[in-house]
């Protein structure tokens, strides 16, 4: 299958969409990781990128596009993909959709995990992570450690990152119902998309996914 995961930050994608592909036995490609790789590899397209990245600017879409295109034509995706990340918005869908038409394949599905924005913004602004180990990873409600700003762990110091605070938090929702939201109506267009409801464990918001895949299968 070739599936496309989005939601707003916080949603759980990148937890849901390592179990998806698991379960799917197709690779879990995401923004982050082709970034990573290709920085780390020193790849033209990681130059290209990092070049932009210290210079302090975005990185076009041509290079993420780059990516992306470049990682799904490696033989372990031949069979089917789950992206996570990508595509970000409107032009970057359009070019998937080239990318694929050009190599005669299409989308399953487009599943979009959808979660309350004040639980969105209560899952971020509510994390803390060990100043020791960024591993260690607790939550003023949902994880509270034994002691509060102490990690469980090592005893370190917890904090919040200021990427994690509601103000920035919000921010970031705004740019994802500017940038990513309207890539949810291109795709209802070609009625790929499927609502998972996102809320409770991340083992049930697991199950509901594949039922959703297997009944578009059948």
């Amino acid at each position: 299958m070739r599936i496309v995961l989005v939601g707003p930050p916080g949603a759980g994608k990148g937890t849901q969409a390592a179990y998806l592909a698991k379960n799917l036995a197709i690779p879990h490609i995401s923004t982050g990781d082709l970034f990573r790789a290709n920085i780390s590899q020193g790849t033209p397209l990681g130059l290209e990128a990092k070049s932009y990245m210290d210079a302090g600017q975005l990185v076009p879409d041509s290079v993420t596009i780059g990516m992306a295109e470049d990682r799904m034509g490696h033989a372990d995706a031949a069979n089917g993909f789950l992206l996570d990340g990508f595509p970000r918005n409107l032009g970057q869908a359009e070019s998937l959709d080239d990318y694929l038409k050009g190599h005669d394949l299409k989308l399953d599905a487009v599943l979009d995990l959808e979660v309350p924005e004040d639980e969105v913004v209560k899952r971020i602004a509510g994390r803390r992570i060990c100043r020791k180990d960024s591993s260690h990873v607790f939550h003023a409600e949902y994880n509270k450690p034994e002691t509060e700003g102490v990690c469980d762990v090592c005893g370190g110091e917890l904090y919040q990152r200021d990427d994690d605070s509601e103000d920035t938090v919000r921010n970031r929702l705004e740019v994802y119902h500017t940038q990513t939201e309207p890539i949810i109506d291109y795709y209802k267009a070609q009625d790929l998309v499927v609502t998972i409801p996102a809320l409770g464990k991340v083992s049930e918001v697991t199950e509901r996914a594949m039922a959703a895949l297997k009944a578009l299968s059948e």
